[in-house]
C-alpha cells in the first residue's frame, strides 16, 4: 500500500559538502534498519536527517513512512505533506499523495483521500495500485451513508432490547445499589437505638446511686 524510497548511491567525483554527506548518511542507515524491520531505530536515522537537512524530500518522505508503519498517521501526514511540496520529480510527489491518500482512507476521510489519488495519478497515470486504490476510495465513500445507518440501527435496537429487559423486570426487585443502602441504614438505626439504651441504662443507675446515698 505505501513505498519506501531507495537512496542511489551514484559514484561522482563531483565535491560533496560534509553536510550533504552526514544527511545521505542518515537516510542510507536508516533505510537499512526500514528493511530490516527495525522501524523505530529507522525513524531515528530518518529525524537526524531532517535536522541536518529539513529540506531534502527524500529524508521527510522516509521519515513519514517509518510514522505510518507505527500507525502515527498525523506526524506521517505532515511529513508526506513536506515531502511533496519540496519534490522535484514528479515520481516522487506522486508516492508522496499516494501514501498521504492511504492515511486518508485509512480514517474514512473519503473525500481526502479521493484528492490525494487523484493527484498522484496526474503525476505518475501508470500507477495502477493507487488506480486500484482510488476506485476503491470512491464505493466506499459512496457506501458510507448505508453503512452509518445500518450502525444506527443496530444501536437502536440494542437500546430497544435494555429497556424491554428494564421493564420486564420485576418491580420488587432490588438493585444491589437498593440493597446495599437500605442494609447500611439499618445498621445505622440499630446502632442508634443501643446508643439509646445505654444511655437509658447509664441514667437508671445514676439514680439508683443516688437514691442509697
Amino acid at each position: 500500500m505505501y513505498r519506501i524510497y531507495s537512496i542511489l548511491i551514484i559514484l561522482t567525483v563531483s565535491c560533496m559538502s560534509l553536510f550533504a554527506q552526514t544527511d545521505r548518511a542518515h537516510i542510507r542507515m536508516g533505510n537499512r534498519h526500514y528493511r530490516s524491520g527495525a522501524v523505530e531505530q529507522a525513524e531515528v536515522e530518518y529525524s537526524k536527517a531532517v535536522t541536518k537537512n529539513d529540506r531534502n524530500p527524500q529524508a521527510l518522505y522516509n521519515l513519514g513512512c517509518a510514522y505510518m508503519q507505527q500507525n502515527k498517521d498525523s506526524l506521517a501526514a505532515v511529513f508526506f505533506d513536506k515531502a511533496a511540496n519540496l519534490e522535484t520529480s514528479k515520481l516522487g510527489k506522486s508516492k508522496s499523495f499516494h501514501n498521504a491518500g492511504v492515511i486518508f482512507q485509512k480514517h474514512q476521510m473519503y473525500a481526502e483521500a479521493i484528492k490525494a489519488y487523484e493527484q498522484a495519478l496526474r503525476l505518475n497515470p501508470n500507477d495502477n495500485e493507487t488506480r486500484y486504490n482510488l476506485v476503491l476510495c470512491k464505493r466506499q465513500q459512496k457506501n458510507q451513508p448505508q453503512e452509518n445507518k445500518k450502525q444506527q440501527k443496530k444501536q437502536e435496537k440494542k437500546q430497544e432490547k435494555q429497556e424491554q429487559k428494564q421493564q420486564e423486570q420485576p418491580k420488587d426487585q432490588m438493585s444491589k445499589d437498593n440493597a446495599e443502602q437500605l442494609l447500611q441504614a439499618a445498621m445505622q438505626e440499630e446502632k442508634n437505638t443501643q446508643r439509646k439504651l445505654q444511655k437509658v441504662k447509664t441514667q437508671a443507675q445514676r439514680k439508683s446511686l443516688q437514691k442509697n446515698w
